[in-house]
């Protein structure tokens, strides 16, 4: 008999009823070390003080009025994403899969509005991942995102990652977009290299291509800077935020340049929930906070002292991680074992992380997290290692 949830989702047997900081805690009084914050949401923790004070002076005041009338916290928290951008305007959804569709459809009108309507085809890459919206699966291409839902949204040319000869030769006249992640997370914690995020800016200008970056879950100062692209020097045409940009509350957002938005007039794309005073009053909170250069200088501070860390447990189990991968704290472990044997082990430990493909656990702790529960976040992994040592073959 199917469940009242439906069931997709392969949930662990583990149910939180309170959290605070890096820290959950289950019906029964046992205590987690939270080290996935919930896939890069969590960016300042559990219950922050900041945005719970935020949250609640907002819900004493106003929940939702709908997009046909002015919002005066989606207008703060705009100003505030254009001032620290390079865009011009700002879009707000409810997910980063709600921006992808956006995105998608911006590229394409732009396009449009100038004549070239053939210009449809997206350029994506391989290990992607965009949502799992009908356009979010057709982008991304992987058999596991698309098998069972076809017909697709057609328009999209997959390539292999950080190549950047395939993305010369698949350049073309109907080519309006290169879509990609300045580093990759359910891909497996993938960088692309400056360079070649420097390159594609290189063509984006060379052809007036649109270049859009997916910063759902490398942005936020997840890297160690506001958004992961600032480490190339080079800027999109379109960026999808999400995630962090919430803290926990459900918000993502579209930023776009004038020109690449030109399109997007009224009447072209809407949302009932996008941009509403809670979601508004929170992001523009964690903004305040996230921004600033003291706040970031933190966040590469902390990403130093745990991949040092890291490092050191992959050279004491040989047999079980060969490598840490990613960049501030946006981590990746290669694992011998298949990841999700990583994660039991973990659970046994009450750890928390986050499996991903090419066999890598991820490592997605709130920004704020302390050097003492980092410490103990490798300790824990240091025993599931040792767990899964001593496992019989």
């Amino acid at each position: 008999m199917i469940s009242s949830i439906l069931p997709t989702y392969n949930r662990a047997p583990l149910a939180f009823v309170k959290g605070a900081g890096s820290w959950l805690e289950a019906a029964d009084g046992s205590r987690y070390l939270d080290m996935g914050a919930g896939i890069a949401v969590n960016a300042l923790g559990h219950a922050a003080p900041e945005l719970v004070a935020a949250l609640g002076e907002q819900a004493q005041k106003l929940w939702h009025v709908s997009n046909l009338y002015q919002i005066p916290e989606q207008q703060r928290l705009a100003d505030q994403l254009v001032a620290a951008t390079f865009a011009d305007t700002v879009f707000f959804t409810n997910s980063g899969t709600e921006a992808c569709e956006l995105a998608v459809k911006m590229a394409r009108k732009y396009w449009y509005e100038k004549g070239a309507p053939e210009r449809v085809e997206i350029l994506t890459f391989a290990g992607a991942f965009h949502g799992r919206s009908s356009a979010a699966i057709a982008a991304a291409g992987s058999e596991k995102m698309v098998k069972g839902f076809g017909p697709l949204l057609p328009g999209f040319v997959h390539l292999p990652w950080d190549d950047l000869e395939a993305v010369k030769a698949a350049m073309g006249p109907n080519t309006a977009a290169i879509l990609i992640e300045p580093v990759q997370g359910e891909g497996g914690i993938r960088p692309a290299s400056d360079a070649f995020l420097k390159a594609l800016k290189d063509i984006s200008a060379e052809t007036g291509t649109l270049l859009i970056f997916d910063e759902v879950q490398c942005g936020m100062g997840r890297t160690g800077r506001l958004f992961a692209h600032e480490w190339a020097g080079i800027t999109p045409d379109i960026m999808m935020v999400a995630k962090g940009i919430g803290g926990g509350f459900p918000l993502g957002a579209v930023l776009a340049t004038e020109a690449a938005a030109s399109g997007m007039v009224a009447g072209t794309h809407g949302s009932t929930y996008g941009g509403n005073p809670l979601g508004c009053a929170v992001g523009a909170k964690v903004m305040e906070i996230v921004s600033t250069p003291e706040f970031l200088a933190e966040v590469n501070a902390r990403a130093g002292f745990l991949r040092q860390k890291l490092e050191a447990l992959v050279a004491a189990h040989p047999g079980v991680f060969s490598e840490v991968r990613g960049q501030g704290l946006m981590l990746g472990l290669k694992c011998l074992p298949a990841p999700g044997d990583v994660v039991a082990a973990a659970y046994a430990q009450n750890l928390l992380t986050v499996p991903a493909a090419d066999n890598v656990l991820r490592l997605l702790p709130a920004l704020n997290i302390s050097e003492a529960d980092m410490a103990e976040a490798v300790a824990r992994l240091d025993a599931a290692a040792t767990a899964l040592e001593q496992k019989p073959a």
